[in-house]
């Protein structure tokens, strides 16, 4: 019934009904409990569309349905499995069917109010009253509304979260239903109750509580009075949330919906919450020191959502004021970064081309010696750009082509716009053809430039706008495989590991049938074009493993091969009084094991153990520390997975783990290389401590080993402490599976 249109029972329901009424009056509670909810999904079946005139005559079915369920709902000694049913159920056939049983409300409604206060039900009922409050029927709920609000604004500070979080959706539910019959002093009741949590500690939690804080300001009948109870009890909370490093996502959201509803609730002046939202930002308030980079970024998108919230008037004065205030605010590196990141925020909202030379003040703020300043001056472009493209576009490409100073920087602008058109919704503008040629002339331009940095973004830039226009980029990026600049092949191979994200996209089509012209230049003769394609490859294998894992036996061979130290790549630099060896392949060789791990939990059924650790991984636990660090970690993942292969070559594995754990530093190392090689032995020992979960009497080799090294000596210690933590790992995962 939960999985085909309700009209296809119609013909069959009343030849279902009377059996499962039935079931619901068996003795045994399993088949009582599962006849519950399959009354539930019929109820669903019998009324799809709550409409004056429906298909189905559902009429003949309420009374023989409600009774049967009310006899179950009043029951007192059956199982706790059935009541919740009950009760879950009961809520089903109100909030479809109450228009028909007007009468038997003052029955049933009462008898829910007892379920919701007793601990044991209580969650059950929390959940069936927010089932009816979302009914669109407008159940009658004045018999018990004032007290079913009182009972759940107690469970809000409840230890039980689930009950916590029940009872904020189904008060939000109420009270958009029935905010008109509640009386001021429940609603202040509610927000005293939530100002306790909102924190940083939970944010899902604080997410649901604004958003009830917006419902009771969105009131039309008491929206000034929750307004004014809102700004003293829980605005203050609000301004130490902004400023945490952790507010992201839905909570973030609901947050700048929170001071938009503040204000539109006219409970508090726009300057002053303004002026306080920004204080916060700056350190200035009385919560003492400097915000984090996240809380400027936190601050500047709630201080958009309040001045869009303004009259035009008022939001073009405070623009020009934030304008003034990069100008300005030389030495004042808080000021200028908040105002560079509110002009970004506000301009992807707004068009504010109005203002004359705005571009030419960011421009500047490029010039910055603070990163952090130049930074938000590039994201601050790129978002104003959003705003109105024909104008912005058009100046960010002609500066990249005429600052080469600023390239990066430019870039960075360039690449918010693009990332800005695949991801906003809301009064998104989408690129011309012609704006897409012009931006990919110039960006296949910068693929061969000498800066590694500029590559990178020209790279993200290209994935983006694959992701949006996969028709025409995925051909032009595949052709330019066979470029004859090493850097024009690398870029490409980076700009199609951005296109791989984890959620499916209209892209994948495009790339599965040509991705092996890009993987496959992991034979390429330039080692950071191999070093690309290892890292898409890996990319690929985390976030869709079916676009590469039938290319695997082609790949791994050639992957494999760039695990393995190269003569040719190492280089000896003359420092005069000394000389100092440098390892161009240590990257390639540290990403190819890296990836070997990502393949090892995405595509095990296509890798063979055996001819992967010897010699590959034998060679990689005596290489450098880099390459030793994922390589102990890919040991420990076949002693779990594959612990056959790695027992027939055990003996072969002793001799490079017990130069790791046996080494010794010089006496004159400094803090930084002592605390590393510390991180290497642990690491190290974990690998050993899984091989000795699975080597029983196979290997005398290990054995002694084990003995005489590791659990002796100077290293017996520290092997107790990784053993303990393996343990405890252990029987978290079975408690978890509990």
């Amino acid at each position: 019934m939960a999985s085909n249109p309700p009209v296809v029972f119609h013909p069959h329901i009343q030849a279902l009904t009377n059996p499962v009424l039935a079931a619901v009056n068996e003795r045994y509670y399993k088949v009582t409990s599962e006849a519950l909810r399959v009354c539930g999904e019929l109820v669903k079946a019998i009324r799809p569309e709550l409409v004056q005139s429906p298909s189905f005559n559902f009429i003949p079915y309420v009374q023989p349905i409600y009774s049967t369920i009310l006899k179950r709902l009043t029951a007192q000694d059956q199982d706790q499995e059935v009541k919740e049913c009950a009760i879950t159920c009961m809520g089903l056939i109100i909030s479809l069917l109450g228009d028909q049983l007007k009468r038997e409300l003052g029955v049933c409604l009462p008898l829910l109010l007892d379920r919701l206060r007793n601990e044991i039900t209580r969650l059950t009922t929390v959940k069936a009253f927010a089932t009816i409050a979302e009914s669109p029927l407008k159940i009658d709920l004045s018999c018990i509304l004032g007290q079913a609000v009182l009972e759940l604004t107690t469970f809000l500070r409840k230890a039980n979260r689930a009950l916590r979080l029940a009872s904020l959706g189904t008060l939000n539910a109420l009270l958009i239903a029935y905010g008109d019959k509640i009386g001021s002093s429940s609603y202040e009741s509610i927000i005293i109750e939530l100002s306790s949590l909102i924190s940083d500690a939970d944010l899902h939690m604080t997410a649901l509580a604004l958003e009830l804080c917006c419902t009771m300001m969105k009131d039309k009948r008491h929206h000034s009075y929750a307004g004014v109870v809102v700004k003293e009890r829980v605005l203050p909370q609000a301004l130490v949330l902004v400023k945490s490093p952790l507010l992201q996502g839905q909570a973030l959201q609901t947050l700048q919906g929170f001071f938009t509803a503040l204000v539109q609730s006219a409970s508090t002046s726009f300057d002053i919450l303004l002026d306080a939202l920004l204080s916060t930002a700056r350190g200035s308030s009385s919560g003492g020191g400097p915000a984090s980079k996240q809380a400027f970024h936190s601050v500047a998108q709630c201080a958009a959502v309040l001045c869009l919230a303004a009259p035009d008037a008022k939001c073009s004065s405070i623009v020009s004021m934030l304008i003034n205030s990069v100008e300005n605010s030389l030495g004042q590196d808080a000021t200028q970064l908040l105002s560079l990141l509110c002009l970004g925020e506000i301009g992807r909202r707004k068009d504010l081309h109005s203002h004359i030379n705005l571009e030419g003040v960011i421009i500047r703020s490029f010039q910055s010696p603070s990163e952090e300043i130049k930074s938000a001056a590039s994201y601050a472009l790129g978002n104003i750009a959003v705003g109105n493209l024909s104008k912005y576009l058009t100046f960010i490409l002609s500066q990249i082509d005429n600052q080469s100073k600023l390239q990066y920087l430019l870039l960075h602008s360039l690449k918010e716009v693009i990332a800005r058109q695949s991801t906003d919704d809301a009064g998104k503008v989408d690129f011309k053809g012609t704006d897409v040629q012009k931006i990919l002339a110039l960006l296949f331009t910068h693929c061969q430039s000498e800066e590694e940095g500029i590559r990178n973004v020209v790279a993200e830039c290209l994935g983006k706008l694959a992701i949006l226009e996969p028709g025409k980029l995925v051909p032009a990026l595949k052709e330019r495989t066979l470029s004859s600049s090493a850097f024009t092949r690398a870029t490409v191979v980076i700009a199609i590991k951005y296109t791989i994200v984890d959620r499916p996209q209209p892209i994948d089509m495009h790339i599965k049938p040509c991705i092996d012209s890009f993987l496959m230049l992991i034979r390429d003769e330039d080692r950071h074009v191999r070093r690309a394609a290892v890292s898409a490859l890996s990319t690929a294998a985390h976030n869709k493993a079916v676009l590469v894992k039938d290319l695997l036996p082609a790949l791994l061979p050639l992957l494999y091969d760039q695990t393995v130290i190269k003569k040719e790549l190492i280089r000896t630099v003359d420092l005069g009084p000394f000389k100092h060896t440098v390892d161009d392949g240590l990257e390639l060789r540290k990403g190819a094991f890296e990836c070997v791990d990502t393949l090892l939990d995405n595509c095990l059924d296509q890798i063979d153990p055996s001819s992967f650790i010897d010699p590959y991984l034998l060679s990689g636990l005596s290489d450098h520390y880099d390459v030793k660090m994922p390589c102990h970690l890919i040991l420990s993942k076949l002693a779990e997975k594959c612990p056959s292969a790695v027992l027939a070559v055990v003996d072969t594995l002793v001799e490079p783990l017990e130069r790791t754990v046996t080494t010794k530093m010089k006496p004159d190392a400094v803090k930084q290389e002592v605390d590393r090689n510390e991180d290497m032995i642990r690491s190290a020992l974990r690998a050993i401590e899984s091989l000795n979960r699975i080597s029983g009497d196979a290997s005398s080799r290990f054995k002694a080993f084990m003995n005489n090294v590791v659990k002796s000596g100077p290293l017996a210690e520290r092997y107790n402490a990784v053993r303990h933590e393996s343990d405890a790992v252990v029987t978290g995962d079975i408690m978890d599976m509990s």
